[in-house]
């Protein structure tokens, strides 16, 4: 178990092992569900991506060749990653 301690503005610094293990990146936000008993759960706030954000994805990026649906499956794919959908 990992002690943080609190600072005088209401601050707390995570250690390293536990970003690490909440896979949470610099410059990421981090999600605080408030629990009974006082206690909180964290987790890695992602972004929610919608079906909208696809759209034009492969713009610009066929040269006017026609893609296998395996490419087009990889790029949405990649997509889909970076918007953080299918992510817990």
């Amino acid at each position: 178990m990992s002690t943080l301690t609190v600072t005088s503005r209401g601050q707390v610094t995570f250690r390293k092992e536990v970003l690490q293990h909440l896979g949470i990146q610099p410059g990421e936000r981090i999600e605080v569900d408030l629990l009974p008993d006082g206690r909180a759960e964290l987790r890695a706030a992602r972004a929610g991506g919608s079906f909208h954000q696809l759209r034009g994805v492969l713009r610009g990026k066929t040269s006017g060749a026609r893609l296998t649906i395996e490419e087009i499956d990889e790029a949405i794919a990649k997509a889909g990653a970076k918007a953080g959908a299918g992510k817990a």
